[in-house]
């Protein structure tokens, strides 16, 4: 993976305890962030207090919550979900210049209402049996005839196609992608249902040639202790998109100190704790994402699907034209 070069800032996380505790709500998996609250904890001394749920739940419980919300930290998955947060107004701006040097601009909001923790790259995977790579090249080309009911993805309420678009709409403008849109949808092998995995699966199954996923469920597929999982993945291959032009679509897992936090200082703490190298590295190995630092190395499954040039557009612009992008997938009927 390559990234913008930026200046590589050593970010220093107390040893020494301070006072009080940090409440965070995450809506990633309690196996997936309990861990490395715990690590911080024991560097640290300051005591976590974890409350998880689905990503629009715990965002509407702030809303509710409001100025009397208990949540310091609040952890979610996607940049069009962390500016929906910023703009219900639950995030406050922290304004800190370790944390700023220490994520490329892209990967971070430019006022400081969050930043990423983690990263996911969405590519194309390929049936190997039956798609030959050198067919494939951009998003783009995905609306070829020669494509025509072989694609699986999941639907239009998903986040993840929203960014996608979103970063389309940034690139070529809403005339050109709605344009696109209408052609991908009409090279779709099926109605738009389920998750990511199960576009992988559909596509191991003969229901379809390509599958649009993000890259840590494939990683976690070829990992699980699930043989038939394993299998399922082994028959499909990642294609890495716009090489030549302007990268694959990435995002990003990150987190905001709430605008009620009562223990702004500590939730910062955990901030730089949760970009420091320890967790950046357990963050990679456990979740099979990358990390958002430059030069720390990605599980060996991910490092095993290849290097790739990432889109650098900011993720910031992906929920400013997240409205635009339902929209014009509306239209276009992906449903």
């Amino acid at each position: 993976m390559k990234f913008i070069t930026f200046a590589v800032v050593a970010l220093t996380v107390s040893a020494a305890p301070i006072a009080a505790d940090v409440n965070v709500y995450s809506a990633r998996e309690e196996a997936l962030i309990k861990p490395i609250l715990d690590r911080f904890t024991a560097t640290t001394g300051i005591e976590t207090h974890l409350v998880t749920g689905s990503a629009d739940a715990l965002l509407k419980r702030l809303e509710v919550e409001g100025v009397n919300s208990p949540a310091d930290l609040f952890i979610t998955v996607d940049a069009g979900r962390l500016h929906r947060a910023k703009q219900a107004g639950v995030l406050r701006a922290v304004d800190s210049a370790d944390l700023d040097a220490a994520l490329p601009a892209h990967l971070r909001d430019p006022e400081g209402y969050w930043f990423g923790l983690s990263l996911r790259a969405r590519p194309i995977f390929y049936v190997k049996a039956r798609v030959d790579p050198s067919e494939l090249s951009t998003y783009e080309a995905l609306t070829d005839s020669k494509w025509k009911g072989r694609i699986c993805v999941r639907s239009s309420d998903n986040i993840y196609n929203q960014s996608l678009v979103a970063s389309m709409i940034a690139t070529h403008g809403e005339a050109e992608t709605e344009a696109w849109l209408r052609g991908f949808v009409a090279n779709l092998a099926r109605s738009p249902r389920g998750g990511d995995r199960d576009q992988i699966k559909a596509a191991a199954a003969g229901e379809c040639d390509l599958a649009i996923a993000n890259t840590y469920y494939f990683a976690r597929m070829l990992t699980s202790t699930d043989e038939r999982e394993r299998e399922t993945a082994g028959k499909l291959a990642v294609f890495w998109p716009n090489q030549a032009g302007r990268g694959v679509h990435v995002n990003v897992s990150g987190a905001g100190v709430t605008q009620s936090a009562a223990n702004a200082d500590q939730a910062i703490e955990l901030l730089r704790y949760l970009l420091a190298d320890d967790a950046q590295r357990w963050y990679a190995l456990v979740n099979e994402e990358y990390p958002v630092r430059s030069g720390l190395p990605s599980s060996p499954t991910v490092t095993g699907l290849g290097e790739f040039k990432a889109d650098t557009l900011s993720l910031s612009v992906l929920g400013k034209l997240n409205a635009t992008a339902v929209m014009l997938m509306d239209r276009a009927g992906w449903n």
